[in-house]
């Protein structure tokens, strides 16, 4: 199917749409006013707003617009066409945005607080973060570079790949946001650093918990010779099913069954009494990050 035939395409960039301009809200409210930079090339065009007063919104058409264009002929055309989206209406949140006077609803820290809005804005570009790349999209800026270096040399890490750009940045900061005393003698400021790196943090928290996704479970792994009992009340107790598999103890050298079973977090402590009913009974637990496909959680 042609990628522009494809109707998830267009819901998917309507959901972009939608995140990206409340992207921009947010760095109009919590970022602005505070004088730190964020992550990735976003970072730099705030550095460059602060400096020159260049509204981010035009920076990001500038430099996007080539790097979605590289992305659609050497990375991925689905991934290229969100990502150009997702910049596009962010810059424009952004433009439009200046044109009103949102004072009395930005948070100015006024250089006291500035972790609060660090933290409200560190945790909603995460968000922002996680959900594009569950979309197979970006933010753009570095997100593309790292993702081309990473499809080249894909023993390179993309998160570490994108880490090191805002570590970069981090640091280009310490000058960017330095003043200048009496004398005219420069004093760097290292509270910026610090706050982009706290950004960056949160960003990747936030971003990786949701990309990890929210159908966490448990896996159980019981060796048994109660087999048919605990699968009995597996179905009745805890209404999931379960996949049994014969192993051999290379200790007694004798038959056991194997069960293998994933439940919900919240039925852990029912499962393990269930276990505790039964000797000759061995299981560990593993955590599962995300479930896909047949798994329903019993109500």
């Amino acid at each position: 199917m042609s990628l522009f035939r494809n109707k998830r395409l267009y819901y998917d960039c309507a959901v972009i749409t939608v995140i990206a301009l409340l992207f921009s809200l947010t760095y109009c409210l919590f970022i602005v006013r505070n004088n730190f930079a964020p992550a990735g090339f976003n970072g730099i065009g705030t550095m460059l707003e602060y400096k020159l007063n260049f509204n981010i919104g035009y920076f990001t058409i500038i430099v996007n617009t080539p790097l979605c264009i590289f992305a659609f002929f050497f990375i991925d055309r689905e991934f290229a066409v969100k990502t150009f989206v997702f910049s596009m209406a962010y810059a424009i949140g952004n433009i439009i945005l200046k044109q009103f006077d949102l004072s009395a609803l930005q948070y100015d820290a006024q250089g006291i607080d500035t972790i609060y809005p660090v933290l409200i804005a560190g945790a909603m570009g995460g968000f922002v973060y996680g959900t594009m790349f569950r979309r197979n999209c970006s933010t753009g800026g570095a997100d593309i570079v790292a993702k081309y270096i990473s499809k080249k040399d894909p023993m390179l890490n993309f998160f570490w790949i994108n880490f090191t750009i805002n570590a970069v940045i981090a640091f280009i900061s310490i000058f960017v946001y330095a003043k200048h005393d009496g004398n005219g003698a420069l004093i760097l400021d290292y509270k910026p650093v610090c706050l982009c790196m706290l950004y960056c943090f949160l960003n990747s928290l936030v971003a990786n918990m949701i990309i990890r996704g929210s159908k966490s479970a448990y896996k159980f792994l019981i060796i048994t010779s109660h087999a048919d009992e605990i699968d009995r009340e597996i179905l009745e107790k805890l209404r999931h099913s379960a996949t049994r598999v014969k192993g051999k103890g290379v200790y007694t050298n004798s038959e056991k069954d194997l069960i293998i079973c994933v439940i919900n977090k919240r039925q852990l402590v029912e499962f393990k009494d269930i276990l505790k009913k039964y000797d000759d009974t061995f299981a560990f637990v593993e955590t599962v990050n995300e479930t896909i496909g047949l798994f329903r959680k019993s109500r």
